[in-house]
């Protein structure tokens, strides 16, 4: 693969209490381990952050390939849970991406959402190495 863009990202710190930069100075952010994996909480962390580029990700994905097929999605989004826990003896991930798309049909949003799957570059790295579920939560009509 030929990169069209390269993001860079340096973690400084404790890691998971540490702190997080871009090159640009777009995210500059103090983490904090979960209060449910033993920590402080009251900061971000690796999975929030996940979570949210994935959901970017794939609604874009989504727009794409709606707009593609000549389909209105109306005010669609992309909730995107991401969860962490024990996994053999490391730590693994799970995620559930619940897409709401009010402007087209059940049948119609399923089959977008499937090929925004096939497309969308978080689903892509993600394919075989997670569990991913994908609920439509809503569409046209309900």
């Amino acid at each position: 693969m030929e990169p069209l863009y390269v993001a860079h990202a340096v973690s400084s710190g404790e890691g998971r209490n540490g702190h997080v930069a871009t090159d640009d100075g777009l995210i500059d952010l103090d983490l904090a381990i979960q209060k449910e994996l033993g920590g402080p909480g009251g900061l971000t962390n690796p999975e929030q952050l996940f979570a949210a580029g994935y959901a970017a990700c794939f609604h874009s994905a989504l727009q794409a390939v709606a707009r593609a097929a000549k389909v209105d999605l109306g005010a669609s989004s992309v909730e995107a849970s991401v969860g962490i826990g024990k996994e053999g003896e490391g730590f693994g991930l799970n995620a559930i991406l619940e897409v709401s798309t009010p402007g087209a049909p059940r049948k119609t949003a399923r089959a977008l959402v499937e090929k925004a799957h096939q497309v969308c570059p978080y689903s892509n790295a993600t394919r075989g190495n997670i569990v991913v579920e994908i609920d439509l939560v809503q569409a046209a009509g309900e």
